[in-house]
């Protein structure tokens, strides 16, 4: 497999149609970045998860030749759900999307395909594996190995590794890490300094208004970001990404 032709344009939908049958044969990487519209605290725009795994996708694709094909900017939004301005959409709708997105990657040719969700939820993140996974089965084998491989993570995965080192250890949700990634990003989308919070949820229990437990919709620190921590995270991100691609180029 050969990806040493870099695609001038590195948005799947920038390219010509027969620029798509070249890089499909040649078995380009595409990532699927997946986002949500969720509030992220009176500091940080609703846009906060799509905007940082964007960014991470298409430096990944500067620095690899990969592709990234359209964003998908809606998720499964639970906690934060009342808040305004979050929409949330149902299981059976991102798992729907993002099945018929793949399948349609892989008939194109593209069969090493990464997902990466800037939002962390959990049964928004199931969704997008099980979607995955029914791609997997359905294109089943070739010459006795695995046809396609997708790989389904959040970019969120690899933020938290800095967690200890750049935050407060209970830093999460608009706190720290994500304020600090948006300065560097956008910082045009700061609205605020922030508020401190932190909350523990109810264990095991499936709660009617979760976010009664965090009504400022922050937790960690936001006041202690900057752009330098989050120009480190981003590197961070951005190199473990990168890594996946070559994982797999690499078959």
């Amino acid at each position: 497999m050969t990806n040493t032709e870099k695609p001038v344009h590195l948005w799947f939908d920038e390219l010509s149609t027969v620029e798509v049958a070249k890089f499909a044969q040649q078995g380009k990487v595409v990532i699927f970045p997946v986002g949500c519209v969720e509030e992220h605290g009176e500091h940080l725009p609703l846009c906060t998860d799509s905007i940082e795994t964007e960014y991470v996708a298409l430096e990944v694709a500067r620095k690899t030749g990969c592709l990234v094909a359209p964003p998908f900017r809606y998720g499964i939004v639970n906690a934060g759900r009342n808040f305004p301005g979050s929409i949330t959409i149902q299981f059976n709708t991102l798992f729907n999307v993002t099945k018929d997105i793949l399948s349609e990657l892989t008939r194109n040719g593209f069969n090493r395909i990464i997902i990466l969700s800037g939002h962390a939820g959990t049964s928004h993140m199931v969704a997008l594996r099980l979607a995955a996974q029914e791609i997997i089965h359905q294109n089943g084998e070739k010459n006795g190995k695995q046809h396609t491989r997708i790989m389904v993570l959040s970019d969120y995965d690899f933020a938290e590794e800095l967690t200890e080192e750049l935050a407060n250890i209970k830093d999460g949700h608009a706190g720290t890490i994500e304020t600090s990634r948006v300065m560097d990003i956008r910082p045009d989308l700061i609205k605020t300094k922030g508020i401190p919070s932190n909350y523990e949820m109810p264990r095991f229990e499936v709660v009617l208004h979760p976010e009664q437990y965090f009504p400022s919709g922050v937790h960690g620190d936001p006041t202690i970001a900057t752009k330098e921590k989050g120009q480190k995270i981003n590197i961070h991100v951005i190199n473990q990404v990168i890594k996946l691609v070559q994982e797999l180029e690499s078959t």
